[in-house]
């Protein structure tokens, strides 16, 4: 009987990891942010860099949290030495879906790491190799409230605003390689 009971709880265990081995993280209903210019993990196109029309990527969203009442974005890179942001947008409408290329006029424009201005920095790496950019969409239960102007609010700011309000999160990451024959760099820090 001792056996038969083992037996039992061993295959109901089993069924059950089979089971939960099935599901994805993506599944239908999922927070899910994408790009129609870049696949997740795909090579960011130059036309979004420093070195092309330094525009700011297309973007869209799903699956958002039943709740959502603003959203907020941040591009930022993880360098050797420090995280740097690129582009920070918060206050977001709710009823946003997408952000369309060379968006203006939707939510308010943070600082960005690169030259402290209120806009958006195109990535151009000093350095050889590939380097990965994260483009993060929270969705937020109230827009954010600050006490600074936009020109203070950098991604520490915006990120500790937001910490009791993130309902969920969705990240794209894209990866740029510089073509160092791309001629000289203009005079500002590594991107």
């Amino acid at each position: 009987m001792t056996t038969s009971r083992g037996l039992l709880v061993w295959a109901i265990f089993l069924t059950a990891g089979i089971a939960m081995a099935g599901c994805s993280t993506s599944q239908p209903g999922a927070f899910v942010l994408r790009s129609p210019a870049v696949a997740d993990d795909g090579q960011l196109p130059k036309e979004y860099t420093g070195d092309g029309a330094s525009a700011t990527l297309p973007l869209e969203w799903s699956g958002a949290p039943a709740g959502t009442r603003s959203f907020a974005l941040i591009m930022h890179h993880v360098a050797p030495d420090r995280t740097k942001w690129y582009w920070i947008l918060y206050n977001i409408p709710a009823g946003t879906k997408s952000l369309p290329k060379n968006v203006t006029g939707t939510g308010v424009l943070g600082n960005n790491s690169v030259n402290g201005r209120t806009e958006y920095a195109p990535p151009h790496s000093k350095g050889p190799g590939p380097k990965t950019y994260v483009y993060t969409v929270y969705a937020l239960s109230s827009p954010v409230m600050l006490t600074v102007t936009p020109a203070e609010v950098s991604r520490d700011v915006l990120l500790a605003a937001m910490q009791d309000k993130i309902l969920a999160s969705a990240e794209l990451r894209v990866v740029y390689t510089r073509n160092l024959s791309a001629g000289p760099l203009p005079a500002s820090p590594d991107r």
